[in-house]
């Protein structure tokens, strides 16, 4: 919530020899390949300071780099395509996406079994298997973002204002950048200057974004009580750690879903539009979530993990699509910071309540707050037929 929105501001204001983004996102990649590398050593800072503290640390300052890189890389895919291109843009940066965290989430097993690094270790110790995990997370980080430096040509502030020029709209004669005011007072201007569709996806986007972070919190406590008949409080035993295994392979056959999925939504979103196209996706995706209730083998898990990929692959790459279209480009970046308002409330909000919910509510009954969070998907789906949404009028092209 508040490093996005600023970095999103200053790159918008920001052209150097390098670029407009790529100093952000270059900076933002290096620090976080730091964080990677120190943070399964915090063992040996202890002298410093105590581990969790170091690792605590290092998983913030993750957490505030990834944001630096992964902010501006939007608001670049935004600069870069026309908007009969958006959503075939965001779809492939989905595909990576979800590519990147099946393989990351594999490395650990890859390197145990396959190439025999080390995978336990003494107590306070971090396995070898992981530290390298790290490691090799940090270089691909590195490597992927040079190559995008290296390979991708920013448009200069004179083309863009040609192109601006050139597309006028309504919302760039009053998004003027007040350049008297302070960064903050400006984003607050930003704010209240929001466009209407931006406004109307954050709906979508809040309960979008509160169903699933009911299901990371709550499926493995869900799937342990549901299909393993576990008691709630039975969480060291191995029966429990079995139940924690296999949500890990559901979540990464929803991860491979969305993948695939990805390369699958330009296409129907030029048969069906991008708003019936992302709200279809989230109504499968609700639904799957609800089916839960009603599966009593584990293995028909799977079926259920396909719809929640689908909506996953359409939540990160749909409502970038449709916000690119709505912008203003010399507000590009910090609107698509602002949009991230509409991820980090609703996990907030959850975060706070979903456990008082599941206690006084569900009387400790997870399963149904995986029901809940279909039903917040549902309702995502409904707000998104609500939204205004300016599709392209160009037939599909390759890019």
């Amino acid at each position: 919530m508040i490093v996005q929105p600023l970095i999103g501001h200053f790159s918008d204001k920001t052209w150097t020899r390098f670029g407009r983004r790529k100093p952000y996102f270059l900076v933002g990649a290096l620090l976080t390949a730091i964080a990677l590398m120190v943070m399964p050593n915090a063992s040996f800072l202890a002298y410093l300071m105590p581990p969790i503290i170091v690792g605590a640390s290092m998983l913030m300052l993750t957490d505030a780099s990834i944001n630096v890189a992964m902010e501006p890389f939007r608001a670049l895919v935004a600069d870069k395509l026309p908007d009969s291109q958006s959503s075939l843009g965001f779809s492939i940066q989905t595909f990576l996406i979800g590519a990147g965290a099946i393989l990351g989430s594999v490395m650990p097993f890859l390197l145990a079994e396959v190439f025999h690094v080390k995978s336990t270790a003494i107590p306070g110790e971090v396995p070898a298997n992981v530290i390298f995990t790290f490691y090799i997370g940090a270089a691909v980080l590195v490597a992927a973002i040079l190559w995008t430096i290296f390979t991708t040509r920013e448009y200069s502030p004179e083309e863009a204002r040609m192109y601006e020029r050139e597309n006028v709209k309504e919302l760039d004669v009053v998004q003027e950048v007040i350049k008297s005011e302070g960064s903050i007072k400006t984003i607050i201007k930003d704010i209240r200057k929001m466009p209407q569709t931006m406004r109307q996806l954050g709906w979508v986007q809040f309960f979008s974004w509160f169903a699933l972070f009911s299901m990371w919190v709550f499926t493995t406590p869900a799937i342990a009580e549901h299909i393993y008949h576990l008691p709630a409080t039975d969480t060291a035993s191995a029966a429990y750690a079995e139940a924690g295994n296999w949500v890990g392979v559901l979540f990464g056959v929803y991860n491979g879903v969305s993948a695939v999925y990805a390369l699958l939504l330009p296409k129907i979103a030029i048969n069906l539009g991008k708003k019936r196209t992302h709200a279809l996706s989230l109504l499968v995706g609700g639904l799957s979530l609800v089916a839960i209730l009603f599966i009593q083998d584990k293995y028909w898990l799977l079926l259920p993990m396909v719809g929640i990929g689908m909506a996953w692959g359409s939540i990160l790459a749909m409502p970038y699509a449709i916000l690119a279209s709505s912008l203003p480009p010399r507000k590009m970046g910090v609107y698509m910071g602002i949009f991230n308002f509409f991820i980090t409330i609703p996990q907030i909000v959850n975060g706070l309540l979903g456990g008082l919910i599941l206690k006084y509510f569900y009387h400790s009954n997870a399963i149904y707050s995986l029901v809940m969070a279909g039903g917040f998907m549902i309702l995502g789906a409904f707000a998104m037929m609500k939204v205004r949404v300016k599709e392209p009028v160009k037939p599909f092209t390759k890019m």
